[in-house]
């Protein structure tokens, strides 16, 4: 799969907590190093593309999955 640092489940989760957890996970990784997250809230597909434009962080990888969760990896650029 990825070579993520760090593995992150906001299944449950409703906007804006996915994002918000994600932007108090990325401090832990170090610039250049991924994190790697499955969350179920359909909102993540506009959030998270939105987060990292804003944040200046790398967005990977974005997908929706057959058992209706999404994943999405995200790389820390700054």
């Amino acid at each position: 799969m990825s070579e993520a640092k760090l593995f992150l489940d906001f299944k449950g989760l409703l906007c804006p907590m996915p994002v918000v957890k994600l932007a108090q996970a990325i401090k832990q990784i170090q610039i250049g190093e991924m994190l790697e997250a499955v969350a179920t809230d359909p909102g993540v597909m506009a959030d998270i593309p939105a987060w990292t434009r804003t944040t200046g962080n790398e967005l990977v990888t974005l997908e929706k999955r057959e058992d209706k969760t999404i994943r999405f990896v995200v790389k820390r650029a700054k």
